[in-house]
């Protein structure tokens, strides 16, 4: 595998025709640092300029966590308006980059798959998991903040209004089976199971019409950012959670793994 710069906590492998990308904090059940996040854009960057890989593969080291949201210990810096629409932004440039590969995607899930995870996962074609999946955006329960508005249209567009609304507004944490009747999994694998059947399904994409397959998840990738906002519509919302006396008690409280007392202020 080829660390990312400096850093081995995100890993990239070339095997044939597929490429994996495999988040590798397993110690922090995967959560994402900034550098993270950077690697993940280098290596969709990587997948797209190279010729001979037709599938990507998006998976994890150890069964507890797929990704476990963003690394809280990166809010404690936050101070500004700007750090708070400035970490969606760049939340956003990375899961848009992703979005946009042009080869099939494909995220194979183990355990937690929460917060950015769950962005992360949505941006794939193809969600593969194992029973133990818990899947969701729990951040009514423990930090108060708020997604981008690109990641509410993801699970906009998966789960609908109403089941969105039920997930992240009483921040339900999904079963395997639950996600897969939401439509938010294809498919629940036993893990033993889980990654050759996910080779299985990349081997028969390697099959088919590459550029049937571009054209296709490119035009629905358009036609879904026609009912999405423009850059910064949504940062009043943004600004409101992320600045909010308590966001920074929550992001204390979560740290400290002691209990938050909401004030709504």
């Amino acid at each position: 595998m080829v660390p990312a710069p400096a850093d081995n906590e995100i890993l990239f492998r070339k095997d044939g025709s597929l490429a994996f990308i495999t988040f590798n904090r397993p110690h922090a059940r995967n959560a994402l640092t900034w550098r993270m996040y950077d690697g993940l854009f280098e290596f969709c960057e990587r997948v797209d300029a190279d010729t001979e890989i037709r599938v990507l593969i998006l998976t994890s080291v150890g069964e507890q966590a797929f990704i476990a949201g963003t690394d809280i210990e990166q809010f404690r810096s936050f101070r500004t308006a700007q750090d708070a629409t400035g970490y969606e932004q760049r939340i956003e440039r990375v899961i848009d980059r992703l979005e946009r590969v042009g080869k099939p995607t494909i995220a194979m899930i183990r355990g937690a798959c929460v917060g950015a995870g769950l962005a992360i996962a949505a941006a794939c074609d193809f969600r593969f998991c194992a029973p133990d999946l818990r899947m969701g955006a729990p951040i009514a329960r423990t930090l108060g903040n708020c997604l981008s508005m690109n990641n509410y249209a993801r699970v906009l567009d998966i789960a609908g209004p109403a089941r969105a609304k039920e997930l992240i507004m009483l921040a339900r944490l999904l079963s395997a089976e639950d996600a897969l009747r939401l439509g938010l999994v294809n498919e629940v694998v036993p893990g033993d199971q889980l990654e050759s059947r996910v080779l299985e399904v990349a081997g028969e994409l390697t099959q088919l019409a590459p550029l049937t397959l571009r054209a296709t998840k490119e035009a629905i990738r358009r036609l879904q950012a026609r009912r999405r906002l423009e850059a910064g519509e949504g940062d009043d919302l943004i600004v409101a959670c992320y600045m909010s006396n308590d966001f920074r008690s929550a992001v204390q409280a979560f740290l400290e793994k002691r209990q938050h007392a909401w004030t709504g202020r």
